[in-house]
């Protein structure tokens, strides 16, 4: 497979366009910061995260090439990228079957039933889920899809970012929360074109970028975050890591109680039930003043957008105390 490349990304978008929400974009808040933050508010795509580009992508592209088979898809997931791929295959028609650990959350088991999937619950972590995934599709002959490491799934995502762009000119800075670094792989690829720097944001507990770039390749890490459900790659892509080494992206790190303190705080400020992931993405700005582990500060007048990257939670921790504060 080729490097991921921008005009991968302007095809991808060619041939969602129609099948996909477009992105809304809220913000800038008059003088809640001394820069501009905008919210890329994705959480309100089809199926609740950014996943339905990809997939949609994925499953229009070899169903043009004629190799959509009827036996149908089959993905491993921690829940979204699952939920968008049942969705994806229901619209065109086929079947699909979703591996997801153990861990899960409910909320989205529940989802993918009510699309109609095969989900099998397999092992405590995607690795697990994957490998089973990888045997089904050897003994079955359905299409195989990735929850991140793929060119088509990659540029799904990436199609967000030019979109941003129409809804704030000028952006100097885009914020993405990373797991295996589909989403990244795929903004950080468009915003380079365009000139835009690239933040991207792990749990300290979910960091499979940073110890990629640390060591010059993916490697395998610890996953044990909060954030797990949707950062829980154990080892990130080689595209993700080739965007991340190019000039214009940070990596930023930030601790599970951060990510919980901006979870709440979003649903208490603008009422937005948001899961770990996308606040993962937010808590890397210092907005209430309060320090974080790596924060990336805006230079005053910087435009930044966040993205914010999904809404499959369960809302009922909402109402109490954050953990750790």
């Amino acid at each position: 497979m080729h490097p991921l490349r921008y005009d991968d990304i302007t095809t991808a978008a060619d041939r969602i366009g129609g099948h996909v929400r477009p992105v809304t974009v809220a913000g800038p808040e008059a003088g809640a910061e001394p820069y501009e933050l905008h919210l890329a508010l994705e959480l309100m795509q089809h199926t609740g995260s950014f996943k339905a580009r990809g997939a949609q992508n994925f499953l229009l592209a070899h169903r043009e090439a004629g190799t959509l088979p009827d036996t149908g898809v089959t993905i491993a997931s921690g829940g979204n990228a699952g939920l968008a791929c049942a969705w994806a295959a229901r619209r065109q028609g086929v079947p699909a079957t979703v591996f997801l650990p153990t861990t899960a959350p409910k909320v989205k088991a529940d989802k993918l039933l009510s699309y109609g999937a095969d989900v099998r619950l397999v092992g405590t972590e995607y690795a697990e889920a994957l490998s089973a995934c990888e045997a089904f599709a050897a003994e079955t002959g359905a299409l195989a899809s990735h929850a991140y490491d793929h060119p088509l799934i990659a540029a799904g995502a990436g199609t967000l970012l030019d979109e941003i762009l129409r809804a704030v000119p000028g952006l100097d800075t885009i914020v993405v929360s990373v797991g295996g670094g589909g989403l990244f792989a795929g903004v950080a690829t468009a915003a380079r074109h365009h000139g835009v720097r690239t933040v991207a944001v792990e749990p300290e507990k979910c960091r499979a970028l940073d110890a990629a770039l640390r060591a010059g390749h993916p490697v395998d890490v610890t996953v044990d975050s909060v954030a797990a459900d949707s950062l829980g790659a154990r080892r990130v892509s080689a595209t993700a890591l080739r965007a991340a080494q190019e000039d214009g992206v940070r990596s930023v790190l930030v601790t599970d109680t951060e990510i919980t303190r901006v979870r709440r705080a979003l649903w208490d400020d603008r009422r937005l039930a948001v899961e770990h992931a996308a606040a993962t993405a937010l808590a890397a700005l210092a907005t209430d003043g309060r320090p974080t582990t790596g924060a990336y500060r805006p230079e005053p007048g910087e435009k930044v957008c966040v993205v914010l990257c999904g809404a499959n939670t369960d809302p009922s921790d909402l109402t109490g105390s954050p953990a750790g504060a």
